[in-house]
């Protein structure tokens, strides 16, 4: 989760726009955008993927065999 949290802070602060603006412009609730940052790991997945498309990104699931790179 300190990834996505880290990418999330990272990518908002550069765009210059506080956590309650970032919200409003990722139609998420203020909380999630907290949660995301925080890097609390009960997420729902469809609103971080609202939040990522923010920054032309999505999440999804990943078959264990082919993250760990067998065939």
């Amino acid at each position: 989760m300190s990834q996505l949290s880290n990418f999330v802070k990272t990518r908002r602060k550069q765009l210059g726009i506080s956590q309650e603006e970032f919200a409003e412009k990722s139609g998420v609730a203020l909380t999630v955008i907290r949660k995301i940052e925080q890097g609390k790991e009960n997420l729902n997945l469809s609103k971080v993927n609202q939040v990522l498309q923010m920054f032309g990104h999505v999440v999804g699931a990943v078959n264990e065999n082919h993250a760990a790179g067998d065939k």
